[in-house]
């Protein structure tokens, strides 16, 4: 931990006490980074297709929605580690985060064929892009 030192400037080598606190072992713990959603989108066959990598994720826990080619991915992040050792609590600890994604395609999705896989932190989406509508030429009158 901390120490606190007071400085005497009647010593015979002021920076002796400077030079030894740099001596003594560091310790670190590193904060666990707040959860990420990384993409990959590809386009194949008339298809979007979709890998994001959330793990440490639970299936029901992911929400993806569609709304023309805005696509939003989400997820809610629960981690608790708790090491037991003949009924002594040694360790426990939480993380709670929340990540989200959103990114627009170059055409609208079918959302009525869209296929969402989730398997070893891996969500794999599949959507088909709507049909081109036919287009009409108006004659002016």
């Amino acid at each position: 931990m901390n120490e606190m030192r007071l400085l005497d400037p009647f010593s015979m080598d002021p920076l002796e006490d400077t030079f030894r606190s740099l001596m003594r072992p560091w310790r670190f713990e590193q904060l666990d980074a707040p959860p990420r959603i990384r993409l990959d989108v590809a386009e194949q066959d008339g298809n979007y297709a979709i890998r994001a990598e959330i793990p440490g994720a639970r299936k029901d826990d992911i929400d993806v929605r569609i709304e023309g080619n805005l696509v939003t991915i989400s997820c809610e992040m629960k981690k608790e580690w708790d090491d037991r050792k003949e009924g002594r609590l040694l360790r426990s600890e939480r993380q709670y985060g929340f990540a989200t994604r959103s990114f627009t395609l170059a055409s609208p999705v079918d959302e009525t064929k869209a296929d969402a896989k989730y398997e070893n932190g891996v969500l794999q989406l599949t959507l088909p892009k709507k049909s081109a509508s036919s287009t009409t030429r108006l004659s002016i009158q």
